[in-house]
Protein backbone atom coordinates (compact mmCIF):
# COMPACT_ATOMS: atom_id res chain seq x y z
CA UNK A 1 0.00 0.00 0.00
CA UNK A 2 1.27 3.44 -0.93
CA UNK A 3 0.19 6.68 0.74
CA UNK A 4 0.93 10.27 -0.17
CA UNK A 5 0.08 13.45 1.70
CA UNK A 6 -0.62 17.02 0.63
CA UNK A 7 -0.80 19.91 3.09
CA UNK A 8 -2.66 23.15 2.45
CA UNK A 9 -4.29 25.90 4.46
CA UNK A 10 -7.16 28.34 4.52
CA UNK A 11 -8.50 31.08 6.77
CA UNK A 12 -12.13 31.09 7.89
CA UNK A 13 -14.45 31.94 10.75
CA UNK A 14 -16.98 29.76 12.52
CA UNK A 15 -19.18 29.71 15.58
CA UNK A 16 -19.82 26.56 17.57
CA UNK A 17 -22.91 26.06 19.72
CA UNK A 18 -23.30 24.10 22.94
CA UNK A 19 -19.59 23.66 23.64
CA UNK A 20 -19.80 25.87 26.74
CA UNK A 21 -16.60 27.70 26.03
CA UNK A 22 -15.34 30.79 24.29
CA UNK A 23 -15.72 28.86 21.01
CA UNK A 24 -19.40 29.76 21.12
CA UNK A 25 -18.30 33.27 20.16
CA UNK A 26 -17.71 34.06 16.51
CA UNK A 27 -13.98 33.46 15.88
CA UNK A 28 -11.60 32.45 13.16
CA UNK A 29 -8.64 30.21 12.50
CA UNK A 30 -5.84 29.80 10.05
CA UNK A 31 -6.69 26.17 9.35
CA UNK A 32 -4.09 23.68 8.19
CA UNK A 33 -5.36 20.69 6.23
CA UNK A 34 -3.47 17.43 5.69
CA UNK A 35 -4.93 15.10 3.09
CA UNK A 36 -3.61 11.55 2.69
CA UNK A 37 -4.59 9.27 -0.17
CA UNK A 38 -3.62 5.64 -0.63
CA UNK A 39 -3.66 2.84 -3.14
CA UNK A 40 -2.00 -0.44 -4.00
CA UNK A 41 -0.83 0.36 -7.51
CA UNK A 42 1.41 2.98 -9.02
CA UNK A 43 0.69 4.28 -12.49
CA UNK A 44 3.04 3.96 -15.46
CA UNK A 45 4.99 7.02 -14.26
CA UNK A 46 5.66 5.23 -10.97
CA UNK A 47 3.41 7.44 -8.83
CA UNK A 48 0.12 6.84 -7.03
CA UNK A 49 -1.32 10.10 -8.39
CA UNK A 50 0.44 13.17 -9.69
CA UNK A 51 0.84 15.62 -6.80
CA UNK A 52 -0.28 18.50 -9.05
CA UNK A 53 -3.56 16.71 -9.82
CA UNK A 54 -4.23 15.98 -6.15
CA UNK A 55 -3.35 19.56 -5.18
CA UNK A 56 -5.76 20.88 -7.83
CA UNK A 57 -8.66 18.84 -6.42
CA UNK A 58 -7.86 19.94 -2.87
CA UNK A 59 -7.46 23.58 -3.88
CA UNK A 60 -10.92 23.55 -5.46
CA UNK A 61 -12.39 22.25 -2.20
CA UNK A 62 -10.49 24.62 0.09
CA UNK A 63 -11.38 27.65 -2.05
CA UNK A 64 -15.03 27.05 -1.08
CA UNK A 65 -14.04 27.52 2.58
CA UNK A 66 -11.35 30.19 2.40
CA UNK A 67 -12.16 33.57 3.95
CA UNK A 68 -15.74 32.56 4.63
CA UNK A 69 -18.05 32.31 7.64
CA UNK A 70 -18.40 28.53 7.62
CA UNK A 71 -21.75 28.48 9.41
CA UNK A 72 -23.35 30.14 6.37
CA UNK A 73 -22.13 27.59 3.81
CA UNK A 74 -24.56 24.99 2.41
CA UNK A 75 -22.40 22.02 3.44
CA UNK A 76 -22.76 23.09 7.09
CA UNK A 77 -26.47 23.92 7.09
CA UNK A 78 -27.33 20.90 9.22
CA UNK A 79 -23.93 20.26 10.84
CA UNK A 80 -21.82 22.58 12.97
CA UNK A 81 -18.58 23.54 11.19
CA UNK A 82 -16.32 21.91 13.75
CA UNK A 83 -12.85 20.68 12.83
CA UNK A 84 -14.31 17.16 12.79
CA UNK A 85 -17.03 18.04 10.29
CA UNK A 86 -14.65 20.06 8.11
CA UNK A 87 -12.31 17.06 7.91
CA UNK A 88 -15.23 14.76 7.07
CA UNK A 89 -16.53 17.15 4.38
CA UNK A 90 -13.13 17.41 2.70
CA UNK A 91 -12.51 13.65 2.88
CA UNK A 92 -15.88 12.57 1.48
CA UNK A 93 -16.02 15.26 -1.21
CA UNK A 94 -12.47 14.55 -2.36
CA UNK A 95 -13.16 10.79 -2.44
CA UNK A 96 -16.07 11.35 -4.80
CA UNK A 97 -13.76 13.37 -7.09
CA UNK A 98 -10.76 11.05 -7.25
CA UNK A 99 -9.94 9.01 -10.33
CA UNK A 100 -8.86 6.32 -10.91
CA UNK A 101 -11.17 4.49 -8.55
CA UNK A 102 -8.38 2.48 -6.93
CA UNK A 103 -7.07 5.61 -5.17
CA UNK A 104 -8.75 6.31 -1.84
CA UNK A 105 -8.68 9.08 0.70
CA UNK A 106 -7.25 7.41 3.79
CA UNK A 107 -7.65 10.33 6.17
CA UNK A 108 -7.92 14.10 6.45
CA UNK A 109 -6.59 16.05 9.42
CA UNK A 110 -7.74 19.61 10.05
CA UNK A 111 -5.68 21.75 12.43
CA UNK A 112 -7.36 24.80 13.94
CA UNK A 113 -4.22 25.69 15.90
CA UNK A 114 -0.70 24.38 16.37
CA UNK A 115 -1.92 22.19 19.22
CA UNK A 116 -5.45 21.12 18.25
CA UNK A 117 -6.65 19.03 15.32
CA UNK A 118 -9.29 16.53 14.27
CA UNK A 119 -8.89 13.62 11.85
CA UNK A 120 -11.55 11.91 9.75
CA UNK A 121 -10.64 8.39 8.64
CA UNK A 122 -12.54 6.83 5.76
CA UNK A 123 -13.18 3.13 6.21
CA UNK A 124 -12.83 1.39 2.85
CA UNK A 125 -13.96 -2.12 2.07
CA UNK A 126 -11.08 -4.35 1.10
CA UNK A 127 -11.45 -6.44 -2.00
CA UNK A 128 -9.53 -9.42 -3.32
CA UNK A 129 -7.56 -7.11 -5.62
CA UNK A 130 -6.27 -5.23 -2.54
CA UNK A 131 -4.40 -8.30 -1.38
CA UNK A 132 -0.86 -8.71 -2.63
CA UNK A 133 0.84 -12.06 -2.62
CA UNK A 134 4.61 -12.33 -2.45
Amino acid sequence: MFEIKVITQFAAAHQLKLVQSKCENLHGHNWKVEVSVCGNRLNSAGVLIDFSVLKKYIKELVEQLDHRFLNELPMFESLPPSSEHIAEYIAKTLQSTLTPEDINVSHVTVWESDTACATYIIQHQRTARDTLYF
